[in-house]
């Protein structure tokens, strides 16, 4: 047998094995593989694929907060300055007879002040994850740059609605009506409670547990002391009551408007069982079901916690203050659950836009800059533009390439008819933290000759953004992102605010 036979013969003899596998008990385990791949990413001798560096999927959005010029202030508990705001505001004819001296003009003046206010937020990085994250990414750095991202959104907020002056008070009784249709009540007596809400309770407030409303805060800081203060809840109204006919019954409530107020917190169900049950941004509420919420009415203090003694007004704030000047046109009731929409005024623009504008001029002479919107108030304005009616005078252009044509318009300025110099088109810009219901109108420079304004707002800082290491008091990195300053609005009158506005 030669070696050529004998490597045919075990080719075969392979071939024969193969087809023919064992059954044989004692080599059952041959029959698999010595490994095999995991199907978990995390177990087995398995290379685990991670990229390095966290990805840092959070929006920091501060436009506000971007736009408005900071500037060094000088030390003091407060920024003062003074205005005149009219000259000769007595109408004093200017003719005069001859030989004879003209009448004594009137000046009118205004002192205005702003508190300065610290701000701050800490963060802290174990030992245990410093380790942790060698070779992954700087987790010191991390926190660092965490901190200071989450002061800046935190001071964005506030400079739109920060409130530290304007109490909203108790809220108005609200007024009930019943129907045995339209919704899933059953027979009984229906209670309601209604509460006024900050823009910062509005941001920090769900219907669905553990939150509910924040009415008065203690927080606990990283040195153990502890700061009180206002979560921007007014003191609760008192409960209204009315006899529901079911199992179909709905109810309707409103309540007066509350000025500083840009959300309603509801409360019903059985006397003294109220329970959250919706927050809306109008002041009305249709009640068709019972309430999913779980925070009770009587859980909230008899007191009104709407102001925050630690931070400073907001350009809302400063504007919806009595006698601040500034032109606040407040959407009537209209249907409840539903309110008053905007309204298109037939020649492609919207009459309550039109109305603020008109006033600016009227009012004052001035034609403002720009609108800050929220996402709703955006989609509506473009709406009623579009659909402005048959005398309405609108070019479009559409520049399509490969027979293709995108969908979707998108209202970005607005014509003001109302200014000296002819129609200025105003920006309309949305905010991430504009409550839906609002709009909010600037005017970035004063027309008025010589008026000594370089800034109309500004953020002025007695210590601007800093960080701090602090020494170790524990296996444990700590450290403080901080500012100190004050938000200055010379002239709160150049500002609008339209609010209570139904979504249609």
């Amino acid at each position: 047998m030669n070696a050529q036979h004998n490597a045919l013969e075990l080719n075969q003899a392979i071939r024969k094995a193969q087809s023919a596998p064992l059954f044989d008990p004692r080599f059952a385990s041959l029959e698999k593989s010595t490994f095999s791949q995991s199907a978990s990413a995390a177990s087995g001798l398995t290379y685990y694929d991670l990229e390095t560096g966290a990805k840092l999927l959070f929006p920091v959005l501060t436009p506000l907060r971007n736009s408005i010029p900071r500037v060094s202030g000088k030390g003091g508990i407060q920024a003062a300055w003074r205005a005149i705001t009219a000259i000769n505001n007595t109408g004093l004819r200017v003719g005069v007879s001859g030989g004879n001296r003209g009448g004594v003009a009137a000046i009118q003046t205004k002192d205005y002040i702003a508190t300065y206010k610290g701000i701050g937020i800490e963060t802290s990085v174990d030992f245990e994850a410093q380790y942790a994250g060698q070779n992954f990414d700087d987790i010191r750095a991390l926190a660092a740059q965490a901190g200071l991202e989450a002061l800046m959104i935190g001071e964005e907020a506030l400079i739109l609605g920060g409130n530290t002056s304007l109490a909203l008070g108790v809220t108005n009784t609200p007024t009930l009506a019943a129907s045995n249709s339209g919704g899933a009540l059953a027979t009984g007596t229906l209670s309601v409670i209604v509460v006024a809400l900050t823009l910062d309770a509005l941001i920090n407030s769900t219907v669905a547990s553990p939150s509910g409303v924040q009415a008065s805060i203690v927080r606990t800081n990283a040195d153990l002391s502890s700061d009180t203060f206002g979560g921007g809840a007014a003191q609760k109204s008192a409960n209204a009551t009315i006899a529901v006919t079911g199992p179909a019954g709905s109810v309707t409530a409103s309540v007066a408007a509350t000025r500083g107020a840009f959300g309603y917190a509801w409360y019903w169900g059985a006397v003294g069982s109220e329970t959250l049950g919706a927050i809306t941004t109008i002041n009305s509420i249709s009640i068709v079901a019972n309430a999913t919420g779980t925070q009770t009415a009587a859980l909230l203090p008899n007191a009104d916690n709407s102001s925050n003694a630690l931070v400073f007004d907001g350009l809302l704030t400063q504007a919806l203050q009595p006698g601040s000047g500034a032109i606040v046109n407040v959407q009537p009731t209209g249907a409840a659950g539903v309110g008053t929409p905007l309204t298109a005024d037939g020649a492609g623009g919207v009459v309550e836009i039109e109305a603020i504008l008109k006033a600016n001029w009227d009012l004052y002479r001035l034609s403002p800059d720009e609108v800050w919107v929220s996402s709703q108030e955006a989609n509506n304005i473009s709406k009623k533009i579009l659909a402005g009616g048959a005398n309405s005078a609108q070019r479009f252009i559409f520049d399509a390439q490969q027979d293709a044509i995108g969908g979707g318009v998108m209202v970005t300025t607005y014509k003001n008819k109302y200014s000296l110099a002819g129609a200025k088109s105003i920006d309309v810009k949305i905010h991430p933290n504009m409550p839906p219901g609002t709009m909010l109108f600037l005017t970035r420079k004063l027309p008025y000759p010589l008026a000594n304004v370089g800034n109309v707002v500004q953020i002025r800082t007695r210590q601007d953004y800093y960080q701090i290491e602090w020494p170790l008091r524990a296996r444990r990195y700590e450290y403080g992102v901080y500012a100190d300053q004050a938000l200055q609005h010379f002239f709160p009158p150049s500002m609008s605010v339209i609010t209570n506005i139904g979504n249609g």
